[in-house]
């Protein structure tokens, strides 16, 4: 453990901290010199800053949009151009927040095969775009710290022995026992590849066409940590490391969630907020619970983590009309210290993950989920398994048509389930995320699943900006029901402090058809009773359920009932959500 006094320098707390990173990383090297390194990449050592321990970097106005690069389409202008332009029309002081995905030069996977991380896909646009867009919101950008495409110069040099690249990728060879590997996909782990005038194994966690990179090589930790540096530079506030957890490779283990891996996080943390202690890490871990927790660390790892469990038990508790084992899960779900919080989302690029439900939705109940997705248009994308099984991975669907009715078929509750989810979404303790498709309610798009031949596409439409606004300007549009609700929901929540990301939360126990729970603000002024009938049938709720002190007149923010009567009785009509709360 490095002690460190008052009187040091802080260049020379942060050389100390580096060298304790690297010593659990690299334990047989001498850390002194590549910490020096690491130092100067990021240049530390002409400036650095002092964050604040445990200090919260968003409040209740923080709100998020997940997007592509290209979901907004126009004819006068580069699709980033588009977007900023659909953005700040629709969005301005509304959401503060914009993720979008890879917006490099790909090869494979959307994005995620990435060509060159310090280019702009021309495409798209260049990184004037990008930086006008960190102007008026906070930019989150992937990095994509696993891999890299089978295109990239990297790997290209790999192939001719030559650097930078020659020693950049896991290698292993198919006699080895890899059985304990933990694989997110169906496809072989190991892709033969020429080399010289021989041919190497090389190691493809995802697909054929993204390999993995070889962190035992410091080299390829500074070459990160510059990528790091230049995104710094180009307006990026808030890291996306994507698909962190499969970091680190070591035969014989699982290779997924490895103490080398939560130490490199913890490395790139020390680096990136001694840069700009406002600067914000999210690690995309989608593992089970208690897994994804880990990543948090002591304060010290993510400053948030995806909230992965809320997706597919939110949907399963609207799709049966039982949130028995979403209020388990809420319980069981503790609080953030302050400095981290969820980022809570419940639709994104990807589908609805089934990997965070396991040990919380029993197989049978994943398979009637499945099933009622798949009666929706759904499709279903796999993982292999150590036997060479394969095992349900993540259900492919639009949000809006997971709603469109229980597992009894579909009914005529699809707008009010779809508005349910995201009232309780924006709720929750932690920041709401939403996919741009759900935000104007796009359906499952058949046509580009079938030409991009990809279970994933069917829930990444492209829109021609001026359909989409003449869409959300009809009233007779479900777009433009979805939108303007979603609008007034937002709206609400960022004036409320007891919707702080990091204020206290309490699981309400009203039946199994009533998810309710309690926020409180940190300075404990405000209370919001937030109570959600996820059934399709009327709910009755007795006042006095909820404790509401007599003393304190209370208000439903979204209906603007006024509650005078704390012996009286609530009536929700199906998938109705009320705030109820003692400030307005």
């Amino acid at each position: 453990m490095t002690h460190t006094s008052s009187q040091e320098h802080p260049q020379e707390i942060i050389f100390k901290k580096l060298c304790d990173h690297l010593s659990v990383i690299y334990p047989h090297r001498d850390g002194k010199s590549l910490a020096k390194r690491l130092m100067h990449t990021m240049r530390l050592d002409e400036d650095c800053q002092s964050p604040l321990p445990h200090k919260n970097l968003w409040d209740e106005t923080d709100v998020m949009v997940i997007t592509y690069g290209n979901t907004i389409l126009s004819e006068k202008q580069h699709p980033l151009k588009a977007l900023h332009h659909f953005l700040k029309t629709h969005f301005t002081m509304l959401i503060n927040s914009v993720h979008i995905l890879p917006f490099f030069p790909y090869s494979s996977d959307d994005g995620f095969a990435v060509i060159n991380y310090k280019r702009v896909d021309p495409a798209l646009g260049d990184w004037n775009d990008i930086l006008r867009i960190s102007t008026d919101f906070h930019l989150m950008a992937d990095l994509v710290i696993n891999h890299c495409s089978s295109l990239h110069r990297w790997f290209r040099n790999f192939q001719e022995g030559k650097s930078p690249g020659r020693d950049y990728f896991i290698t292993a060879s198919p006699g080895e026992d890899l059985s304990n590997v933990v694989r997110p996909r169906t496809t072989p782990l190991l892709r033969a590849v020429p080399r010289g005038d021989g041919c190497e194994y090389v190691w493809c966690t995802f697909s054929h066409d993204q390999i993995d990179l070889n962190f035992h090589n410091p080299q390829v930790l500074l070459e990160i940590v510059h990528i790091v540096r230049f995104y710094l530079d180009m307006g990026v506030r808030i890291f996306r490391l994507d698909a962190v957890a499969f970091l680190w490779k070591k035969i014989g283990t699982s290779c997924i969630n490895l103490e080398e891996t939560h130490e490199i996080i913890r490395l790139l943390r020390t680096l990136i907020e001694h840069a700009d202690p406002n600067a914000v890490i999210i690690t995309e871990t989608n593992i089970p619970m208690r897994e994804n927790l880990s990543y948090f660390g002591n304060a010290n790892e993510a400053h948030c983590i995806y909230n992965f469990p809320l997706p597919p038990l939110l949907v399963n508790t609207l799709v049966s009309g039982n949130c028995r084992h979403l209020n388990s899960w809420l319980m069981g779900m503790p609080p953030t210290r302050n400095g981290t919080t969820y980022l809570n989302f419940i639709a994104s690029h990807d589908g609805i993950g089934l990997r965070p439900a396991e040990g919380l939705l029993s197989e049978e109940e994943q398979e009637v989920l499945i099933q009622t997705m798949e009666n929706f248009g759904g499709q279903v994308s796999w993982r292999a398994l150590d036997d060479g099984s394969r095992k349900p991975y993540e259900i492919n669907i639009s949000l809006f048509d997971a709603m469109k009715g229980t597992t009894a078929g579909e009914d005529r509750w699809q707008m009010e389930r779809f508005i349910c989810a995201h009232a309780i979404m924006l709720a929750l303790e932690g920041i709401p995320a939403f996919y741009l498709h759900s935000l104007v309610g796009t359906t499952n798009d058949y046509a580009r699943m079938e030409a991009h031949g990809h279970n994933r596409a069917i829930n990444r439409r492209q829109w021609q900006e001026s359909e989409l606004n003449a869409k959300l300007a009809d009233p007779d549009s479900h777009h433009h029901k979805v939108f303007y609700r979603l609008r007034r929901l937002i709206q609400l929540r960022r004036e409320q402090p007891a919707f702080h990301p990091n204020a206290a939360q309490f699981a309400l126990q009203l039946g199994e058809q009533i998810f309710a729970f309690w926020r409180q603000s940190m300075n404990r002024r405000q209370n919001i009773f937030c109570l959600n009938n996820i059934s399709d049938e009327r709910q009755t709720v007795p006042l006095s359920s909820i404790n509401l002190v007599g003393a304190d007149r209370w208000k439903d923010l979204i209906g603007d009932q006024i509650f005078e009567d704390m012996l009286g009785t609530i009536e929700l009509k199906p998938y109705q959500t009320l705030w109820i709360t003692n400030r307005w």
